[in-house]
């Protein structure tokens, strides 16, 4: 039997808002979030009044209580490489700890369309632009957090007009240039992810395989509607998909979350697991408030091998 709330919403939710950011901001959502010496660090992405985005950054003792920082953590370049393709704003970031070093994935928009941009920290006090690591068009790529036969491993969502935009692999020797791509997943036709689907949190290790939590849309006569979905990746060979979720962990319910910049969404950038088997997830409500949740990791594995879509 399946569990029908999978996820337990915190009791306080939304975590962070506009109201709590110091400077002028109108969303704060769709943030990346790790665990880095005694605390939690959100990156989070807002919108301005010009309709364009940043990132700001939020910090926590206990990943539910997060404080902004007085300035905004990355905003679009001026006056490198980069500012011609940040030139409409930073969004989505996402963030892998690999050989000491945070990896921050964001997804840059210019009149270019939208390209996937590297950055890298080690304290969260200073950031340096390593590379634009796609061409147009490309969104959530996340990135592994261990290599494989000495290979970077990301996954990806390239835009297609043929077919459902779907999840795909790829690897790098050096974090620069990405190859050897393939597909790994596509929605499942009728079900709740059939529009779209999208890498979400960056994977992370269980003993079954690499759990990675995803979100799809459906698109219902009133919109589309986003959810988050969960899939079992082979420790090995992440191109191997072992199981994928066939019901959703988590859909659109409180209020901020049906109602806001962009209604019926939950979406997630970000999830921390913990030493007592439980992962915080985070997600941007209704593209304008950030909440979080708490599940057990092994529902979710069992989620993808119990009611597994590939069996059937």
């Amino acid at each position: 039997m399946i569990k029908p709330d999978i996820v337990r919403r915190y009791a306080h939710n939304p975590i962070l808002t506009k109201a709590d950011i110091p400077y002028s901001v109108e969303t704060v959502h769709n943030a990346a979030v790790v665990k880095h010496e005694n605390e939690y660090i959100m990156l989070f992405r807002s919108h301005l009044r010009t309709g364009r985005s940043i990132i700001g950054l939020a910090r926590s003792p206990d990943g539910y209580h997060f404080t902004s920082d007085p300035q905004p953590f990355l905003v679009p370049d001026r006056d490198s490489r980069f500012a011609l393709y940040e030139e409409f704003g930073v969004e989505d970031p996402r963030v892998t700890l690999l050989e000491s070093e945070y990896l921050i994935t964001y997804s840059a928009y210019s009149r270019y369309g939208v390209r996937i941009a590297l950055a890298k920290t080690k304290d969260f006090r200073q950031v340096e632009r390593v590379s634009l690591i796609t061409e147009a068009d490309y969104r959530n790529v996340v990135i592994f957090p261990e290599k494989f036969a000495g290979l970077y491993a990301r996954l990806d969502r390239p835009h297609s007009e043929i077919s459902p935009w779907s999840i795909w692999i790829s690897y790098s020797p050096d974090l620069c240039f990405w190859g050897e791509s393939q597909l790994v997943m596509k929605p499942e036709p009728y079900h709740w992810d059939e529009m779209k689907i999208g890498p979400g949190a960056p994977p992370f290790r269980t003993e079954q395989g690499w759990l990675s939590i995803y979100h799809g849309v459906f698109h219902t006569m009133d919109g589309a509607v986003y959810r988050l979905g969960v899939a079992l990746h082979d420790l090995r060979n992440p191109a191997k998909v072992i199981g994928v979720g066939d019901s959703w962990i988590l859909q659109p319910q409180d209020p901020w979350e049906i109602t806001g910049y962009v209604h019926n969404v939950v979406f997630t950038c970000g999830a921390v697991p913990e030493s007592d088997g439980t992962v915080k997830i985070y997600w941007g409500a209704a593209d304008s408030v950030m909440c979080v949740g708490e599940a057990n990791v092994s529902d979710l594995v069992a989620l993808c091998l119990d009611h597994n879509r590939l069996a059937t």
